[in-house]
């Protein structure tokens, strides 16, 4: 019972999230829900982008390694990027060295609100958390992470898969239609998310108040009998 009320709360709170957002028309960066799987010496594309879509193109987008830490020894040591671009160009300044000429962005697609991040010739060591961040969006939902899997066992599947061209392709504007219909069943999902709190309280209402009359019901049995045995 406690795991599905900790479940429903946690959808609950996603939906409701969500919901926000498309009330309020902020744009939030979306990365993959799913790990990409690579195999060593693969290229990889890390899927990254804004919805709804905005052009992009002058502001700063940030990649990094967020499980990466500077080094607490040094103190001029500093926390550097997978990949930056910044006032419309990459800063290769500011890289990690391992990634040195082995990332890009996918520029002729920012204005489409499309940050994925292509890697080159991926190694073991590359595998882990990376963070899509856009530090100036005008929105709370401004980052996002994408889980990297680096598997030898997938050298027969990966390469296919990850360099699927619909990969590389930005999703479609959304029109007019296709934004009310999304609303929609936003609005269809939160009254049947509405509906199971509902029902799950009934349900937990009518144990406790089944318990607690049953409970009542021995007490007074309880009482009669001392009565009877009293009276004797």
């Amino acid at each position: 019972m406690f795991a599905f009320t900790l479940t429903l709360w946690t959808v609950t709170v996603h939906v409701f999230t969500a919901a926000r957002a498309a009330r309020t028309g902020q744009p939030h960066v979306i990365g993959s829900l799913t790990p990409i799987v690579a195999a060593p010496g693969d290229d990889v594309i890390l899927p990254c982008h804004l919805e709804p879509f905005m052009n992009v193109e002058a502001l700063t987008v940030e990649w990094s390694k967020p499980d990466l830490k500077p080094d607490p020894l040094d103190r001029l040591s500093r926390v550097e990027y997978v990949h930056l671009y910044r006032d419309r160009r990459e800063v290769p300044d500011m890289k990690i060295q391992s990634y040195v000429k082995r990332t890009a962005l996918f520029t002729d697609r920012l204005k489409h609100g499309n940050i994925s991040l292509k890697i080159l010739n991926v190694t073991v060591e590359d595998e882990g958390r990376y963070k899509c961040f856009i530090p100036k969006l005008n929105s709370p939902f401004k980052d996002s992470i994408v889980q990297l899997v680096v598997d030898s066992n997938s050298k027969e599947t990966t390469t296919e898969t990850t360099l699927h061209p619909r990969t590389l392709q930005p999703p479609e504007p959304k029109n007019d239609t296709n934004v009310t219909a999304g609303r929609s069943h936003l609005a269809l999902l939160l009254v049947a998310v509405f509906c199971v709190v509902l029902v799950l309280g009934g349900g937990v209402g009518g144990y406790l108040f089944h318990k607690r009359k049953h409970h009542q019901q021995n007490l007074l049995k309880y009482d009669a009998a001392s009565d009877k045995s009293q009276a004797i």
